[in-house]
């Protein structure tokens, strides 16, 4: 089983989750972070560090946030390592708890 950042995370971008992960599993997109599925040691340390609820164990995804497991998947191995928390996007708090937030997610 791995954790899977979702929906939320797209336009939010907060980063408090990376500094808590001792595998450094996290890679970070133009507005997205995601978990490598292969690094990923399922230790849930970055589930409650996540202002926005973004992040689910695998087998606990809400049913309409079941595509993200592939997408964290993909773009893993494309995107960069983030190990250091930064300052979310500006305008984060405004789309914390948008829904639908995928076609605004940037490659």
């Amino acid at each position: 089983m791995t954790y899977v950042v979702t929906d939320n995370c797209i336009k939010c971008k907060y980063t408090d989750c990376v500094e808590v992960c001792p595998v450094d599993c996290f890679h970070e997109g133009p507005n997205f972070l995601v978990i490598d599925p292969e690094e990923c040691i399922d230790c849930t340390l970055c589930v409650p560090e996540c202002p926005a609820n973004a992040i689910f164990a695998e087998d606990e995804l809400p049913e309409d946030q079941l595509h993200f497991t592939q997408l964290n998947a993909e773009l893993a191995p494309e995107w960069p390592v983030i190990t250091e928390q930064k300052a979310p996007l500006p305008d984060a708090e405004e789309w914390d708890g948008v829904e639908n937030k995928l076609q605004y997610l940037e490659r």
